[in-house]
């Protein structure tokens, strides 16, 4: 995580409505020069700016298409950031309003760690591995992919590249996501004990020798912390409380909790699901909870739609982009500085776009279920 200092105490001592009139105003002035995305996740006095919403892949490509926009203000969090950079032409300066926002399960995956762990898990097996790294990754384990033959891959389109990965090498290295990891091979059809768990932490990962030879799918140990506090416990409370509840998960979320719900897909997916629902129909939907009080407000009228847990599940580092420091980063636009620029090296970049576009070039761009 990158520090951020101190932006001047006017813009957190302002009243809301000055905030609102005042982003609005910057907006205006910079015109077709600044493109604001916000992803889902992204609380809705920021999302009211957004030109553009969607999930963290959706809002990247998103970034590349725009063919005049000279600024791109990234509302979300730091990986997400550098995937627009690498994807957008040098001409187009991508900002993250706050630079500490980054993402838990992202650093749970640091490059030292991974080049450690690729050693020895290669001279453990004679066996291909290919490694697969979900996007929320830093650049450098993207690149780290890259390099190795390997790719990336979306929580809609997991399946379809780990089909590939299979089919090029004889094991997979999963990044950074045990859960979307497990999830996903689960259901293609692979055994929970064609599964193992490498823990940087542990010496040797915790796994044997034998155990890597005996492995399809090396899991890393790392998780959503917002997905991670759902629980198979909440899905039957939901049940026993009323039964005309359907479960809808972030295949984040872990095995547990996918094997009690109805349906599990990616962001896309639950936003599709849930606007194509039957009127009358009830959701319970484990995912960050500003996405789902959007869904809630959004069908009022028509269906139900609850978190499935009982606590505020929302993704705090996500909660550091406020109007605050949006309306800093605009101040700073509006007089000709650029301020919170995100930037991956060329090097970097190259091989991260490797592994990319091995993802684009063997999926649908159609969001799935996994279950």
């Amino acid at each position: 995580m990158l520090y951020q200092p101190p932006i001047p105490s006017k813009y957190t001592e302002m009243r809301e409505r000055d905030l609102i009139a005042a982003i609005a105003d910057r907006k205006q002035r910079l015109g077709r020069r600044l493109v604001i995305l916000g992803h889902h996740y992204q609380h809705d006095d920021v999302i009211q700016f957004a030109d553009f919403t969607g999930d963290s892949l959706k809002l990247a490509k998103i970034a590349a298409a725009q063919t005049e926009a000279e600024f791109v203000i990234f509302c979300g969090v730091h990986f997400m950031a550098e995937t627009a950079d690498m994807l957008t032409s040098d001409d187009v300066h991508v900002i993250l309003p706050d630079l500490a926002a980054g993402c838990s399960m992202a650093d749970m995956a640091e490059i030292d760690q991974v080049e450690d762990a690729w050693e020895r898990l290669t001279d453990a097996t004679d066996a291909k591995i290919v490694p697969i790294t979900y996007v929320n990754s830093a650049a450098n384990i993207k690149a780290f992919c890259g390099g190795r033959d390997g790719a990336c891959c979306t929580s809609s389109n997991a399946p379809q590249v780990l089909e590939w990965a299979l089919r090029t090498g004889e094991k997979v290295l999963f990044l950074p996501d045990q859960h979307l990891g497990r999830n996903t091979a689960y259901m293609m059809g692979y055994p929970l004990d064609s599964m193992v768990v490498y823990d940087p932490h542990q010496e040797n990962g915790g796994l044997t020798d034998a155990e890597v030879a005996d492995a399809r799918f090396i899991l890393w140990r790392g998780h959503c912390s917002v997905h991670q506090l759902f629980t198979p416990e909440q899905c039957d409370q939901i049940r026993a409380a009323d039964p005309a509840y359907q479960i809808l998960v972030h295949p984040e979320v872990p095995w547990e909790v996918v094997q009690k719900a109805d349906l599990a897909g990616s962001t896309e997916f639950i936003v599709k699901t849930v606007a194509e629902a039957p009127a009358g129909t009830k959701w319970a939907v484990g995912t960050e909870v500003n996405l789902v009080n959007r869904l809630t407000k959004q069908y009022a009228d028509t269906k139900v739609v609850r978190s499935l847990a009982g606590v505020q599940c929302l993704c705090t580092t996500m909660y550091r982009i406020d109007m605050p420091h949006l309306l800093h980063v605009l101040d700073n636009l509006v007089d000709g500085r650029i301020v919170n620029q995100i930037h991956v090296d060329p090097e970097t970049t190259a091989l991260a776009i490797l592994a990319l576009n091995r993802m684009l070039a063997n999926v649908s761009a159609r969001p799935v279920a996994i279950k």
